[in-house]
């Protein structure tokens, strides 16, 4: 038998919703958005029509996206081996041009096309556009691996202000001209900062801070800094996490209110996340009043 939601429910849901339509109205969100959400066409639907849907209420969204797996199947077509260090791809300058192609290309295009098919008006960029995220060489090991040195944030301001949702993909680049290749998470934080958002939601593909790694049912949603903090000193925070929750820890230093690490296989995990009382994922705050 189908299921099915009768109108009287579908009013309940809505009215439900309105605190939170209230709370985020005309405020800025900043929605970090990669992994398995990105690869599968059914949660790339749902994502987007989320973000419109966000944006048809008020609330200014920016989707700022990697494109990782997208960039190792063409190199892998060109013949060239990904290779990563710590967990980063090192990028020679003929990766880089096919960062670039991939990222500010493809990806992007196809999501601001896909925001516009479900009612949206979304405008790409890159990180290099205005200056937008200028980098230096982080380590020399990885090549035109960047490490964020300034956020130019004018060029997504007057995008906001025009009404578009910005789709900013992570590329960065220095004063000479150069490209670089800049980690996806430490991207949007430092974006999320320079906007002074009112959150950030970083999109994975784990449920969130568990503590027991093995036991989705132990995942902890709401934590502090300071708890953070012992977290990772007792071992929970560990592995990919310890660099996601450093990206949280340099959003809220740089004045995000609070970030989200949360599951984007969940269907319409953000309008779970920003329009319920439940919420979704782990959320990550200063402890402060």
């Amino acid at each position: 038998m189908k299921n099915f939601i009768s109108n009287a429910e579908r009013a309940q849901v809505l009215v439900q919703a309105l605190p939170y339509i209230d709370k985020y109205h005309n405020k800025v969100v900043v929605v970090k958005y990669g992994g398995n959400a990105m690869i599968n066409e059914r949660l790339k639907q749902q994502v987007m029509e989320d973000i419109v849907l966000l944006w048809l209420i008020g609330i200014k969204v920016v989707l700022v996206h990697g494109g990782g797996p997208e960039i190792s199947a063409l190199m892998t077509r060109l013949g060239k081996k990904p290779t990563f260090v710590d967990g980063l791809r090192v990028t020679d300058q003929e990766t880089i041009d096919i960062v670039q192609m991939v990222l500010a290309g493809k990806v992007n295009s196809t999501l601001v096309n896909l925001l516009e098919k479900n009612g949206g008006q979304a405008l790409g960029i890159s990180g290099a556009d205005g200056h937008l995220i200028e980098a230096k060489i982080k380590d020399p090991k990885l090549g035109y691996v960047g490490e964020v040195t300034n956020v130019n944030i004018k060029p997504v301001l007057d995008l906001l202000e025009k009404d578009y949702i910005p789709v900013i993909s992570t590329i960065g680049c220095d004063r000479d001209g150069n490209m670089y290749n800049i980690n996806g998470d430490t991207a949007a934080a430092c974006i999320a900062g320079a906007l002074n958002a009112e959150r950030l939601i970083m999109m994975t593909d784990v449920p969130g801070v568990l503590r027991d790694k093995n036991d989705p049912e132990t995942l902890l949603s709401d934590i502090t800094l300071e708890e953070v903090k012992a977290l990772r000193e007792d071992g929970t925070i560990n592995g990919g996490m310890i660099p996601k929750v450093e990206c949280c820890e340099r959003a809220i230093a740089m004045g995000v209110k609070n970030v989200v690490i949360m599951d984007g296989r969940i269907p319409h995990s953000i309008l779970i996340e920003i329009l319920t009382d439940e919420g979704a994922g782990t959320m990550i705050s200063s402890g402060e009043p």
